[in-house]
Order: structure tokens, then sequence, then C-alpha cells
């Protein structure tokens, strides 16, 4: 038998088939819950937040050009998310796919990539619910310092430049509201799904109302000119267009959930590629409809905040929408901090299953079956990062370790094609392919990776460019990020990885038999 390093073990299709069945997570979640799930994940900071921050600063009106560019990255990889589900219906999402295309080492820097993608997006989102709650409670008599929903971190823009302050002060609102979703996660995931069914048709619900009443009283003026004049680096023009995609697109990560949780869905091969296509068609239609009424509304400048839709419900003079929206985001914001700490600690879950991590991550609650040490682990490190860190480098560090991840994710498709062409696949990506040397290459997941590089190439340039105009923050972060991650998998997973011990038995024993 021939020795290979441990980085380089991959799963065999049969073991995933092996796993599956040999889950201990309960199957509870019909077609209609994952639906709600990519819903209830997708439809919050973007909508709620992330649009006003990335029409002000890169690219005003032309905010729904990015919202395009975005939303067909995402549906790319979406379809190929589809396929890679209805063949491995196991937690693990991208993780699990990168385990049986790339490899172990590329498996563990995945889902060491997704816990940047759903754990730190998490904290942008509770930076957006703190902001529409301390609103809210203002309405209601009750005024919250600044200084008690503010982050520690905050970013100053000096024309093309960016810097980064820091003052004396937390984000404690937003902290306060992943500790309460923890709990809800840790009490079981049917319980929590219902509660996420109703906060996703409240939320959607209200978006509605905002949009039925804001047509009314949009300004055609705040629209021109639609692509505001180059100012340089990637503020406005046509880079910033691209650049705002690149800030939005964080912004669909929630259809990804529906893939973790394909372990505790009845049917995974058929009800999860429904999950995840049509929540994202919901999604993306919801995101240009609103963001459209929005602009249209206030002046794009004035939506640099956590908070723009309650910006754009007060500039209408009509106390009792504000209210009505204010509520809709502060409990939708919740929805989406549940599907995505949920889908964490489900990949967490996955990797301490394989041993590439802390067996505590893997460690089920006997009552309520849920990994509750593990969730509330990750909440405790999240809710550290929403009291801290800004949302200008929360969103694009999420976006950077969301392409990357889908980018991997379009990849696989073609390896599994190509590796395994007469496996059982209920759902193929559209559109065929073409044969290069003697490989297929679908169009679908191609561009997918194509457009995976488009949304990562801005928020690298920009990187570079605000590490030598001296802000160094935003690179610093993902460096020591990333040196975490070596750390962990050099000095535990490696070591403890289930596949890596077996492979070094077979040796052991295959050199005993010679």
């Amino acid at each position: 038998m021939k020795r290979v390093r441990a980085s380089l073990l991959r799963k065999s299709l049969a073991r995933i088939e092996m796993e599956n069945g040999q889950q201990r997570l309960k199957k509870t979640l019909g077609p209609l819950q994952l639906t709600m799930l990519g819903v209830g994940s997708t439809i919050g900071a973007g909508i709620y937040v992330m649009t006003g921050t990335a029409a002000a600063n890169y690219a005003g009106p032309s905010i729904l050009l990015s919202f395009i560019i975005a939303g067909i990255a995402c549906l790319f990889t979406a379809l190929s998310y589809a396929e890679l589900a209805s063949v491995m219906p196991v937690s693990g999402s991208a993780y699990t796919y990168a385990y049986v295309s790339m490899g172990e080492g590329w498996a563990w820097a995945v889902g060491w990539l997704l816990l940047m993608e759903y754990g730190i997006s998490c904290a942008g989102v509770a930076a957006g619910f703190s902001g529409y709650a301390a609103s809210l409670l203002d309405d209601l008599g009750m005024h919250v310092p600044p200084a008690l929903h503010t982050t520690t971190l905050e970013v100053v823009y000096q024309g093309a430049n960016r810097h980064i302050m820091g003052h004396w002060q937390c984000d404690l609102l937003g902290a306060l509201s992943i500790v309460v979703v923890t709990g809800l996660l840790v009490v079981g995931v049917r319980e929590s799904f219902k509660i996420n069914s109703l906060i996703v048709m409240l939320k959607v619900g209200v978006l509605a109302v905002f949009v039925a009443l804001g047509v009314w009283q949009m300004h055609p003026a705040y629209w021109t000119p639609f692509i505001p004049a180059y100012q340089g680096g990637f503020r406005y023009g046509v880079p910033g267009i691209f650049r705002a995609a690149s800030v939005i697109f964080f912004a669909y990560v929630g259809f990804e959930a529906v893939s973790t949780a394909a372990a505790e869905a009845r049917n995974p091969r058929r009800d999860v590629p429904v999950g995840i296509v049509l929540s994202l068609v919901i999604c993306t239609g919801v995101y240009m409809v609103v963001a459209a009424v929005l602009i249209g509304v206030v002046p794009w400048r004035t939506l640099d905040v956590a908070d723009p839709l309650a910006i754009a419900v007060n500039a209408m003079h009509q106390p009792w929408l504000a209210l009505f929206v204010k509520i809709g985001a502060v409990v939708g914001l919740c929805s989406v901090l549940m599907g995505l700490l949920y889908a964490q600690s489900r990949i967490f879950f996955a990797m301490a299953e394989d041993g590439l991590l802390f067996s505590v991550f893997a460690r089920l609650h006997t009552r309520y079956h849920t990994p509750w040490l593990g969730s509330i682990m990750l909440g405790s490190v999240v809710a550290l990062a929403t009291a801290v860190l800004p949302i200008d480098i929360i969103g694009d560090l999420v976006s950077l370790g969301t392409a990357t991840a889908f980018g991997i994710v379009c990849f696989t498709v073609i390896w599994m094609r190509n590796t395994a062409p007469d496996y059982q696949r209920t759902f193929v990506v559209p559109f065929g392919g073409f044969v290069l040397r003697g490989i297929w290459v679908g169009y679908v997941p191609l561009l997918g990776m194509v457009f995976c590089g488009f949304m990562v190439a801005p928020l690298c340039w920009e990187m570079v460019l605000s590490f030598m105009g001296g802000d160094p923050v935003p690179a610093l972060l993902l460096m020591v990020y990333a040196l975490c991650g070596w750390g962990c998998y050099r000095f535990y997973g490696r070591r403890h990885s289930r596949l890596a011990q077996e492979h070094r038995a077979a040796l052991a024993q295959d050199a005993l038999s010679h």
C-alpha cells in the first residue's frame, strides 16, 4: 500500500454513503423548512445593512447592477451546490465536498474559511440588529448610549482612503443577540425552525409593506447620476459597481446554509436542491425590489449606517411604518443569525466527527440531540467579534471566505463528473459542458469559478492598497486568522484525523503481512 501525506488523503463516495447512514442527528426537515432556512439566512444583513454601505461608499444607484452581478455569481454556485447535495447528502457542505475532491488539507482550509464566512458574517448581521434595536428602543423612549451599540473599531473614509480608529466602546446589543440565538439552537432544531418559519414570513411581509408604500415616495432625482463619477480606487464608477458586488456577495451566503442541513433532511437528495435554488431565486427578487425603493426614497450618500431602512422610513414621515419596519428588522435579523449559527455549528460538527477538530464540537446534548457545547463556544467567539469589529471589515472578510469556498464547490462538480460519472445524481447542473484534453468541464461550474474570481479580486486589491496606505488591520486580521487555522491543523487535526489514522493502520498492517 502506498503512503500518502495526510493533507492529500481523500474521502471516497462509498465512505460518504457509510457516514450518511451513521449520522446521529435527527432527520426532521422537509422542503418547506429547508427553503425557509435559506430565505431566513439570506434576507437579512444584505438588505437591512450592507445595501446602504455598498451604495454610499462604492456604487450609488448602480448598486442594482451590483446585485445582478452578485446574484449571477451565486446562481452558478447554487446550481453546483444543488448537484453536490444530491450526490452527498451529509453535513459539512463545502467542507465535505472539498474532502472528496481535493483532500484533507484543502477540506480543513475550506472548513476554516466557512468559520470566517458564517461566524464573522453573524457578527455583521448582529451589527445590523444592534443598529435597528437601538433605533427602535429610542422610538419607544428608551435611549441606549452609543457606547453600548457601537463597535470598538470604526472605519473612517477620507476620499478614496480608508482608516480604522479605536474607541472605548463595544456593541453590547449585538453581542446579546448572538447569546439569545445560541440558546435557541441549543434547545433543538425542530423547535428553532418553527420559530424561524414564523420570523421569515414576518420579515418578508414587512419588506412588502415597505415597498408598497415607499414606491409612492420615490424621488427620481436621487437616481441621477445612475453611475456616480469615478473618484479613484473603488469609489464609484464601474470599479465601484464591482467593488459593491463583492461587498453584497456576502449577503447571499444564506442559501448555502441549506446544504449544511442535508444530514437532518428527511429526503435530502430531492429536498436540498429544491431548497437551495428556490431560496436564492426568492431572495434575489426581494433584494432587487427593496434596494430600488430604498435608493429612491433617500439620498444614497446618507445610507452608510447600520440601519439604512430605518433612515428611509423615518424620511417617509409615517411613525407607524417606521415602528413596523424596525420591529420587522430586529426580529428578521434574528432568523438570519439562527440560520448562520446553525450552519456553522453543523460544519464544525462534521469536522469534529472526522477528528480534525476537538471532540467537544461533536458532543450531543442527551435531551435535545444538538451539538450544544460547540454551539455555545462558537456563539461566544462570534459575540466577541460583534462587540469589537466594524461591519465594513466584517463584510470584506466574509465575502473573501465565501467566494473562495464557492469556487472550490464549483471545482468539485467538475471533479466529481470526471471521477464518478456514473454515480447517482437526482439533480445535475444545466447547459452541459465541453471536453478539454479528455476532461469534462461544465459551463455552469466554470462560470461560477470565474465570477467568484471577480468577487475576490477587488477585495484583495483594496486590502493591498489599504496595507500600503497605512491601514494594515484587514490584512493583519486575515494573516492572523490563516496562521491560527494552519496551527490548529498542523498540531491537532493532522494527528487526530480519523482518515489519516486508518491510513497509518492500513500501512502498518500491510507491512506486517509482507
